[in-house]
C-alpha cells in the first residue's frame, strides 16, 4: 500500500512528498466512508521510509537508493516505535480538496534508531504535525 504519489524534493536531512490518495474512495485506510486525521501519521511514516531508502542508498554511493532497494538490493526494515507532540489540526483528510504535502525532517539517529519531525499540509494550512521514533533494522532484531 503506497500512499505517496510523488517525491517533490529530498536531501540527506529531509524529504517532501505530494499525494492525492486521501481523496480516493478505495483508500485502504478509510473507515465508515471517512479518512480520519490520524491516518496522516501513516503518510508521514511512508515518507520516513522513503527518505531512509533514498538517503541510505545515497550514503552508499547509489544514485537512487529506493530504486536499488526495490530491485532486490539491501534494504532496512523500520518499525515506527512511537509518536510524540502530535497535533491534529483538522478532523479528517478525505474532505481536503487540494493535494497533500508531507514533509519529514531527520533530526537525529544512528544505525539503530532515527528521530523524525513530520508535518502534513494542504495548499493553505497545516493539518498534522509531530515527531516520530523509528527502530531501524527491526526485521532482524525484533521477535514477534
Amino acid at each position: 500500500m503506497c500512499l505517496l504519489d510523488e517525491v517533490l524534493d529530498w536531501n540527506a536531512q529531509r524529504i517532501r512528498c505530494r499525494t492525492a490518495t486521501h481523496r480516493a474512495l478505495d483508500n485502504p485506510l478509510r473507515s465508515h466512508d471517512r479518512l480520519g486525521i490520524a491516518c496522516g501519521i501513516e503518510y508521514a511514516a511512508q515518507a520516513m521510509a522513503l527518505h531512509g531508502a533514498l538517503a541510505g542508498g545515497a550514503a552508499n554511493g547509489a544514485a537512487n537508493g529506493a530504486v536499488d532497494a526495490l530491485a532486490g538490493g539491501p534494504s532496512r526494515v523500520g518499525l515506527l516505535a512511537g509518536v510524540r507532540d502530535v497535533r491534529f489540526l483538522v478532523l479528517r483528510l478525505d474532505d481536503i480538496e487540494s493535494d497533500l504535502i508531507c514533509e519529514v525532517n531527520h533530526l537525529a539517529g544512528d544505525n539503530l534508531t532515527a528521530l523524525y519531525e513530520f508535518a502534513l499540509r494542504d495548499r493553505d494550512r497545516s493539518l498534522l504535525s509531530g515527531r516520530a521514533s523509528v527502530i531501524l533494522n527491526a526485521g532482524g532484531r525484533l521477535k514477534v
